[in-house]
Formats: C-alpha cells, sequence, structure tokens
C-alpha cells in the first residue's frame, strides 16, 4: 500500500466533495473512510483510477451519512448528484482548500490546526507537537474546529498569514519529521507566490528553498543525522540556494520585514558560509533578535541561545539559555552542546541522554544516544 499516494490524493478528494455541497467536516469523515477502504481492498485489487475510486467511495460515504440525518427529498437529490465512477478531474485544489479551511469562524490557531489535520495529513500528534502543547488538547482543539465549520458556508475564504502557517508547519514535519511533505509545501507555496505579491509569501518560499538545499546533506545512508557544521557543504543544491537567496533580497528589499523573512536571513547566512568556522553568527544573533521581536516566540529564543554561544561564548549562550523555560522542546539538547563548548563533558552526556529520552523521532534519539556515549567514552573511568 502506498501511503504517499493515498496522501496526495486526499486533498483533491476533499475538495470535489466540498465542490458537490458537503460540509467540510462530513467530507472529511468520508474521505477518512475512504482511505480506510483503500488499505483494506487495494492490495489485493487496485484499482487503475485511484482518485476516482476515492471519489466514488468518499461520495458514497457521505450519502450514508446524510441519509440516517437528512430528510428524503434532500437525500434524493443528492443521489442524483452521484459521480460515475470512473477518471475524476486533475485539476488541483490543495491551495484552494488550504484557504478555504482557514474560514474567518476560526481562530487562527484553530484554522492551521483543522488543515494540517485534514489537507496536509498530518497526524494528531505531530501537530501538538509543532504547537508545543499535549496532544490531547489539539485533539479537542480540532474537534471544536470540525464543529464550528459543519454546515457553515465556504464562500469567505481566510488570510494569507493562516496559510502561510499552515504551509510552514507542513513543510517543518515533511523537513524533519516522519511524514515526507516538504516537496508539496514548496510546491504550494510556489503556486502561492505566483498569485500573490507579498514579502512574506517570498520569505517563506526563499525559507524553504535554503532549508530543503540542505537536504541531501543532513543525514547518512543509514539515516543517521548529520549536525549542520559536519555536513558535506558540496551535497548542497547551489542552485536552490541560488534562487532562494534572489527571492530573500527581493523581499527584504520591501522593507517589510516579517518572521519567515527573518527566518529565511539566518538560513541564507549558513548557507554563504564556504565553511562552518566562517559562519557570521554575529549576524545571524542580530537576525534571531528581529525575530524574538516579531514573534516572541520560544523556539526562536532556543535558537538563539546557541547563535549567542557561538558569537560570545557558550558561557554567553548558557546564560541566554537559563531565560527559557527548561520544558522546551530540544532545550537538553540545546543545554548539552553548550555545555560541551564550554568543557563540560560530564553534564553535557548527561543532558544528551536526557534529549536522548525525549527526542520526537528514532533519528534525532539516536543521534543525541550516540553523542552522549561519545563523551562518555571521554571521560576518566568510563
Amino acid at each position: 500500500m502506498d501511503g504517499a499516494l493515498l496522501r496526495s490524493l486526499t486533498p483533491s478528494v476533499l475538495g470535489i466533495l466540498v465542490r458537490r455541497g458537503a460540509d467540510f467536516a462530513a467530507a472529511e469523515d468520508a474521505v477518512q473512510d475512504a482511505l480506510a477502504e483503500a488499505v483494506r481492498v487495494w492490495p489485493a485489487d487496485p484499482p487503475r483510477d485511484p482518485k476516482g475510486w476515492l471519489v466514488t467511495v468518499a461520495w458514497r460515504r457521505f450519502l450514508d451519512a446524510v441519509r440516517a440525518d437528512t430528510a428524503r427529498r434532500r437525500r434524493e437529490d443528492l443521489v442524483d448528484e452521484e459521480p460515475v465512477p470512473g477518471p475524476a478531474s486533475a485539476v488541483d485544489d490543495t491551495l484552494q482548500l488550504y484557504f478555504l479551511c482557514a474560514h474567518p469562524s476560526l481562530t487562527p490557531s484553530s484554522a492551521v490546526a483543522l488543515t494540517l489535520r485534514a489537507v496536509g495529513g498530518l497526524t494528531t500528534r505531530q501537530i501538538a507537537q509543532a504547537y508545543l502543547v499535549p496532544e490531547a488538547t489539539m485533539a479537542q482543539r480540532i474537534s471544536r474546529a470540525k464543529r464550528t465549520v459543519s454546515g457553515v458556508s465556504f464562500d469567505r475564504p481566510g488570510d494569507v498569514a493562516t496559510v502561510l502557517r499552515v504551509l510552514y508547519l507542513v513543510f517543518n514535519e515533511g523537513y524533519s519529521g516522519d511524514v515526507d511533505l516538504a516537496a508539496e509545501a514548496i510546491r504550494l507555496t510556489r503556486q502561492l507566490a505566483a498569485a500573490i505579491d507579498h514579502p512574506e509569501v517570498a520569505g517563506l518560499l526563499a525559507l524553504m528553498l535554503l532549508h530543503q538545499a540542505r537536504r541531501a546533506a543532513r543525514t547518512t545512508s543509514d539515516g543517521s543525522l548529520v549536525p549542520l557544521a559536519e555536513q558535506d557543504r558540496g551535497r548542497w543544491d547551489t542552485e536552490s540556494i541560488a534562487e532562494g537567496v534572489v527571492i530573500l533580497q527581493t523581499a527584504l528589499a520591501r522593507d517589510r520585514l516579517g518572521e519567515f523573512q527573518a527566518q529565511a536571513a539566518v538560513a541564507a547566512l549558513h548557507a554563504d558560509a564556504p565553511t562552518a568556522e566562517e559562519t557570521d553568527w554575529v549576524q545571524i544573533v542580530e537576525w534571531y533578535d528581529e525575530l524574538v521581536r516579531l514573534t516572541g516566540s520560544p523556539v526562536a529564543r532556543l535558537n538563539r541561545a546557541v547563535a549567542v554561544g557561538h558569537a560570545d561564548g557558550p558561557r554567553a549562550g548558557l546564560a541566554a539559555l537559563a531565560e527559557l523555560d527548561d520544558a522546551l522542546p530540544r532545550y537538553d539538547a540545546v543545554a548539552a552542546y553548550l555545555h560541551e563548548r564550554d568543557g563540560d563533558h560530564a553534564t553535557a552526556a548527561r543532558l544528551y541522554a536526557e534529549a536522548a529520552r525525549k527526542a520526537a523521532n528514532l533519528a534525532e534519539r539516536d543521534h543525541l544516544t550516540y553523542q552522549a556515549a561519545r563523551l562518555n567514552t571521554r571521560r576518566p573511568g568510563c
């Protein structure tokens, strides 16, 4: 069973049901039922037209739900609209669905969560990790969002800022998580940049390209993580870096700085350094200062502490880190890194081991476990 194929088809199938009159919550439930049926049936009997098969099954599931609580007249009208099995439209509805999910009746955070779950294909756990909240809290937020939009008209799409936030989180999960959605996020952001002249759209596209350019060097052949300082820069995609830098420079020239432009500026400084030792950490700290000013994000503050540790020394970095909540994801990993740079290998090893126990994925856990073991073998008596 090709899970990637099912994830790629989900937005289009969902869009078809919404356009045919299904309210979003019922359509999303019907599509999930169709996906479950595909997992059960396709291995033994794969369809010639997977998208058409999903549309047909999802629509029938929607009709079954409608029949349970809708008057006979409306039920017959919907039956007449049932699509004929066969090839489905090739229209890409994904970006439109992102805007529809950013509905004015939802708060931005709820709209992002709903879109990530229904259209982006992320699990509730993955979304909760992105928002730094418990999984149960995120599940309740998504359920409330579905209830809010159930039965509402989707003729008033949401704003660009909410859609950008969704695309950013989808890219982050695809880039570093269990589900590979990075290329899809870049594709949709390109579409958005072509349709909307907005510096933050350009900033997000630049940020994605600059991060994606380093992707081939981020892991070894066995999937082990390679830290930025140790990456083979000859494996970086120079064309993507050049494109990202040009897009970023054009956006910055408009003097309407936003968080995605600031993040892209940090990525560009890393990409511009011929070696890790030549990285302009002073400028990176300045851009993180801008990012913190714009967002107040604890993650930005965490990353700033690392930059300060390089620009002003590890003890300055540890002082900046001490101002943050030690419950932040990757806090222990950052503390371990800074303590190692300060020469306190015993503390660093302990913190790397603690960070490994809290790691969000297997590759990160293995990397942190290795760092702890590496330092422990250097200590006398170990």
